[in-house]
């Protein structure tokens, strides 16, 4: 009985070490990122030059946000097909590509404002992750919820594409501010997600590929959850 439970014992260590191990890869993987992108937003926003080919543009600034959207594709879907060092050169890449298309805001923010709407996200982020990792709730319904509000304010940025005069101050204020909840709930909600996936891998290489995947969704909810932030407590030039 005994012999038993001490065994029963180390395979709970031994999954509670593994998890760990996991879940710092993640967030190391999603750090990396972050750093590559504001390090190349910064780069490319004191080079006039640059900065001003990728805004008189179109051409070159869709195909940012196109290449963008290829690449989150590519990792979603096929990141366990890809060997190690593709997966980590698209996830590489996708980071500085948004680090090119974030050098506008440069442009349209002071210095300060970025730093702080940065900070804020920081420790905002830090709370709601750690909420997520250590909560034994079920944050699914959360994480359902926020989905739909997601959609939903995709549908609305959408239509304001045809319709321009839907994005008064006031519903770009609202649109800012529901952001920031949803992707707050999302932040936690994929950290749980995320967590439960350290689980489901039988190779090391299988873990370590399964750590980009859950960066690049950290990062994602990272990057949206300081767009909002930034929107709502920033100050234009």
């Amino acid at each position: 009985m005994f012999s038993s439970n001490r065994q029963n014992d180390l395979r709970t260590a031994s999954t509670t070490q593994a998890m760990a191990a996991f879940m710092n890869r993640v967030y190391l993987w999603m750090m990396t990122g972050i750093g590559i992108s504001g390090i190349t937003a910064y780069v490319v926003a004191n080079q006039p030059d640059m900065i001003a080919y990728i805004m008189q543009s179109r051409v070159v600034f869709f195909g940012l946000i196109i290449f963008q959207l290829v690449a989150v594709v590519a990792l979603s879907g096929w990141v366990q097909r890809m060997s190690i060092g593709m997966a980590s050169a698209v996830y590489a890449l996708y980071a500085t590509l948004v680090g090119l298309t974030f050098s506008v805001l440069f442009l349209v923010y002071t210095m300060e404002s970025i730093s702080s709407a940065f900070f804020t996200t920081a420790f905002a982020f830090a709370g709601l992750s750690m909420f997520g990792y250590l909560t034994k709730r079920d944050l699914g319904p959360i994480g359902s919820f926020c989905m739909m509000g997601l959609f939903g304010l995709i549908a609305v940025m959408l239509l304001a594409l045809f319709f321009p005069s839907l994005m008064s101050n006031s519903m770009q204020l609202a649109i800012s501010v529901l952001g920031v909840l949803i992707f707050s709930g999302l932040t936690a909600y994929d950290t749980q997600r995320i967590k439960a996936l350290s689980f489901q891998f039988t190779s090391s290489d299988q873990a370590r590929k399964g750590a980009i995947y859950g960066a690049l969704i950290l990062y994602l909810d990272f990057i949206n959850l300081f767009l909002n932030i930034l929107r709502l407590m920033g100050d234009r030039r």
